[in-house]
């Protein structure tokens, strides 16, 4: 599970742990039908990646509620001088972390789900 969920992170194919997910970095929204590698078809069905919207709202909700805390009661900071700062996280860590949340999805499946990752179609 470890070494899936590392290639998760690295956005790599979850089987094969070779094919990138991604063709580049500047073309930042293009995902890869099939591993370049081992030939897997990344989405299994349409909608198939609408589960890795939850896990980026998880990590950005998680990253707001300790931002928060932390700057609100620890450093002292008031609502109105942490309202822009959050809102900027609010809607910058989702755009960061598309590409990992897709990945980590993949991977998750791949534990989780095995029919159709041990061998293609």
């Amino acid at each position: 599970m470890g070494t899936i969920l590392g290639r998760g992170w690295r956005l790599r194919c979850p089987r094969c742990g070779e094919g990138r997910l991604y063709p580049s970095a500047r073309r930042w929204f293009v995902m890869h039908e099939r591993c370049e590698a081992c030939n897997l078809k990344y989405e299994r069905d349409r909608g198939y990646f609408l589960g890795s919207t939850y896990i980026n709202y998880g990590w950005t909700g998680m990253l707001l509620v300790v931002l928060y805390f932390g700057l609100h009661f620890g450093c002292g900071f008031t609502n109105t001088q942490l309202s822009f700062p959050l809102a900027a996280v609010f809607i910058g860590v989702p755009i960061v972390m598309w590409r990992h949340a897709r990945s980590i999805w993949l991977a998750m499946d791949c534990v989780f789900d095995r029919t159709g990752f041990a061998e293609d179609e």
